[in-house]
């Protein structure tokens, strides 16, 4: 049998009713207890490193995480991480570019009901979990309604239905149907130098900001005093940004000018920004802006958080932007 490991974080998956409402309160024993019949085809191990609700779980979070799936990377053959669902796309992005060449797979899941309800998804979430864990496909990855998701592609798009998470601007990784779990090769992490040492530097001071029509350009002058480092923005369309009459374009310029990494992307779900289309995004480039291009809002403040972590040399992260280092963005759009 396939030797896998189980850490929990808390979340929905094992919360129980309280006078102030749903609250993580189940720890890995009372989870195995009704696991049974879907672990028993594996030798598992359950560790609890967190119990929170994901609303909670920050960078430092991240780097415990990162650590644990590290230190026991070599006596598992796959870990399994239960997790709350609101933050899990941004807990499965850092974990893609902080454990990048792990040579087992590392599946994060959850359930939008806990695990005692009657009708809960938890047990199916699981099932699919534990069948890619066992699959030997390397890298890391979200299990949800018998779908498979690419980590730094997996974005929560539903807030009750089964179906929470889609995987963005990329193929499934894997699907489950009556002939089992079947794992599709071309949607796997691109081959990289197999993990021996953790790194898990990564820079806190990245704001996101959601572009509107009107929005005042000082907001940037307000960050850069704040000692922010990165910002990313979610533009229009393919990558509209107003310059008439509020420049926010100058203000880009001054941002870039004063050391600050500025990494655009869209706010359409799908499909990707390019600033070579309209004369707003070519203005933007012109300044000094980062493309996100097909970039999941997740996997795009995650890597420049990675990426200013390793260096404040602009020049390199705008290099590292420019690279699929996890599959999370389309190698053909750079």
């Amino acid at each position: 049998m396939k030797k896998l490991l189980l850490l929990t974080t808390g979340g929905t998956i094992a919360s129980r009713p309280t006078q102030d409402g749903l609250v993580p309160g189940m720890d890995g024993a009372g989870l195995a207890a009704r696991l049974s019949a879907v672990a028993e085809n594996y030798e598992l191990t359950i560790r609890d490193i967190l119990c929170m609700d994901s609303s909670n779980i920050q960078p430092e979070e991240w780097q415990l995480i990162a650590r644990a799936v590290y230190d026991a990377r070599d006596g598992f053959d796959g870990v399994v991480l239960t997790h709350g669902t609101d933050t899990m796309g941004y807990t499965a992005s850092i974990l893609s570019f902080f454990l990048r060449g792990i040579t087992i797979p590392v599946v994060l899941t959850g359930a939008q009901l806990p695990i005692e309800h009657p009708l809960t998804d938890a047990l199916e979430n699981v099932r699919t979990a534990f069948a890619m864990a066992a699959s030997a496909a390397a890298g890391v990855f979200v299990a949800f309604d018998r779908k498979v998701i690419l980590g730094c592609r997996a974005v929560k798009t539903r807030t009750t239905g089964f179906d929470a998470f889609e995987s963005v601007n990329w193929p499934l990784a894997a699907t489950v149907d009556a002939g089992g779990l079947h794992v599709c090769p071309g949607a796997l992490p691109p081959a990289a130098p197999a993990l021996t040492q953790l790194d898990d530097r990564l820079c806190r001071d990245v704001f996101l900001i959601k572009l509107t029509p009107g929005l005042n350009p000082e907001i940037f002058d307000m960050l850069l005093s704040m000692h922010y480092r990165g910002v990313v923005i979610e533009a229009f369309g393919a990558g509209g940004l107003h310059f008439i009459r509020r420049d926010l374009i100058a203000k880009l310029h001054a941002a870039a000018q004063a050391g600050m990494a500025v990494v655009v992307c869209s706010q359409c779900l799908y499909e990707r920004s390019d600033f070579s289309i309209y004369e707003t995004g070519k203005k933007a480039l012109e300044q000094g802006v980062i493309q996100g291009w097909d970039m999941t809002t997740e996997a795009a403040v995650t890597k420049l958080m990675w990426a200013l972590g390793r260096t404040e040399d602009a020049a390199q992260v705008r290099a590292l932007f420019r690279e699929s280092l996890c599959g999370e963005v389309t190698a053909e759009l750079e």
